[in-house]
């Protein structure tokens, strides 16, 4: 067969190819032709997925960054001197309150409670002699056997030793009190840090050194600045006027790449704003069942608006953007129509739309980068689509096929036929061009021998 028969019969093969495959692509695809519009010729409906927004009840939320803060801190810290002659906890102990921590060597201060407790004893004793001699003395100066100034004088020792009694008792006291702190007690209950200084080592209560430290864990504090538009829209715009109707305001907690989330409550307000930032610092309480909240980590923090308000909201993929402009596509008269919108705060994946649409608009939420304004569509629910696209794969897989094959036999074989009868004329003309230039290459090759 000749070069330009072989051609010719190649390009009809593949313009064949090329209108069936579009009658089979019309017939099956998502350009169906039960979903064209318009007079034939027209580009076909494009189906898009859409959704009729309405104005629904939704609670809205206001994220911010916050550092978590222990609800209860304590520095451990010796409140006399001596050696340390134990450590009672391992690091990083759950303790609790009164439990002891170290030990102080406590002979010194036991000696001076002992002392303390003679002194007492001894001044006791001076009092029931001194209370016995004013008794005695009160009878002779009725009797005139005593002046006046011996008199006076056993009452003012007694008045002395009833002083001495009560210095004596307090200096008991006072030693009770450092023979107490000899051993250390956690004055409040949480995790304990490492013991900074060990056994064996002098510490001083003039220059109390630190021992370690204990926060509380059973609740913790998320510290965050919230700025005024927020605090005036969630807090005074709802009546919210005191700290127990404060408490009403929803409050929730998430660390970084962790699904969990901790709902608490606000503990406070701060007094003012603050002029230079315009925030005002918010505290917030929240359990720590789990221990997993330590002090000093950061945290995203996010407050709820204490009732619902009725709003419209969009997917947030259905949001673009016009250089410094939001928009969403419509459809309208089966069109996709250009609308700007003006979003407001983002709830989950979704946007709430401040200005721009209406209940009852039909908005695009997918296929978007294949959309210009005007273009035709045919607004379709997600489940439609997916119905669609599965009864394609069975029809494609199951022979649905066959029936836009056949016109393609058909036209080919007609292509054929039109082909073999133009063929003969083709080859007179094909074979004085092909012959004489064998014979030409052959002469040439004794020349060159």
């Amino acid at each position: 067969m000749s070069f330009i028969k072989s051609k010719k019969l190649l390009m009809a093969a593949s313009l064949i190819a090329v209108l069936s495959a579009g009658g089979m692509f019309f017939q099956y695809g998502p350009y169906s032709q039960a979903s064209a519009q318009g007079a034939p010729g027209e580009m076909p409906a494009m189906p898009v997925p859409a959704i009729k927004v309405e104005q629904k009840p939704v609670q809205i939320w206001k994220n911010f960054s916050g550092r978590l803060m222990a609800v209860d801190y304590v520095e451990i810290r010796p409140q006399v001197s001596g050696i340390i002659e134990k450590v009672n906890f391992q690091d990083g102990q759950i303790v609790k309150a009164g439990d002891v921590l170290f030990n102080i060597d406590p002979r010194p201060y036991e000696a001076a409670v002992a002392s303390a407790r003679a002194e007492v004893a001894s001044a006791q004793q001076d009092l029931i002699y001194a209370q016995k001699q004013y008794e005695r003395a009160e009878q002779l100066l009725k009797t005139g056997a005593i002046s006046q100034q011996g008199y006076d004088a056993q009452v003012n020792s007694q008045k002395n030793n009833k002083s001495a009694i009560s210095a004596a008792n307090a200096r008991l006291k006072a030693a009770l009190v450092d023979l107490d702190h000899a051993a250390i007690k956690a004055p409040i209950g949480g995790r304990i840090s490492r013991a900074e200084i060990t056994e064996g080592n002098l510490v001083k209560a003039s220059d109390a050194p630190l021992l370690t430290t204990i926060v509380s864990d059973k609740e913790i504090y998320a510290d965050f600045e919230v700025d005024d538009q927020t605090y005036l829209t969630f807090v005074r715009a709802k009546n919210v006027s005191n700290v127990a109707s404060e408490q009403e305001i929803p409050v929730e907690l998430k660390l970084k790449d962790d699904d969990k989330k901790y709902t608490g409550k606000i503990k406070s307000f701060d007094n003012k704003i603050n002029p230079t930032s315009g925030t005002i610092r918010v505290r917030a309480v929240f359990a720590n069942d789990d221990n997993a909240l330590l002090p000093g980590m950061f945290a995203s923090v996010r407050i709820g608006s204490v009732s619902k308000e009725n709003v419209i909201t969009v997917p947030e993929k259905a949001i673009l953007t016009d250089q410094s402009h939001k928009f969403v596509y419509v459809v309208m008269d089966g069109t996709a129509t250009y609308r700007a919108v003006v979003p407001g705060e983002t709830l989950d994946n979704e946007r709430i739309i401040l200005e721009g649409l209406q209940p009852g608009d039909q908005v695009i939420v997918d296929n978007l980068m294949k959309l210009r304004p005007g273009a035709k569509v045919q607004a379709m629910s997600q489940e439609e689509l997916d119905a669609m696209k599965a009864q394609m794969a069975a029809q494609m897989q199951g022979g649905g096929a066959p029936p836009a094959e056949a016109p393609k036999k058909e036209e080919k074989k007609a292509e054929e036929n039109a082909t073999d009868a133009a063929a003969p004329a083709e080859q007179p003309a094909a074979q004085p061009t092909e012959m004489p230039a064998e014979p030409a290459k052959e002469e040439a090759k004794p020349a060159q021998e």
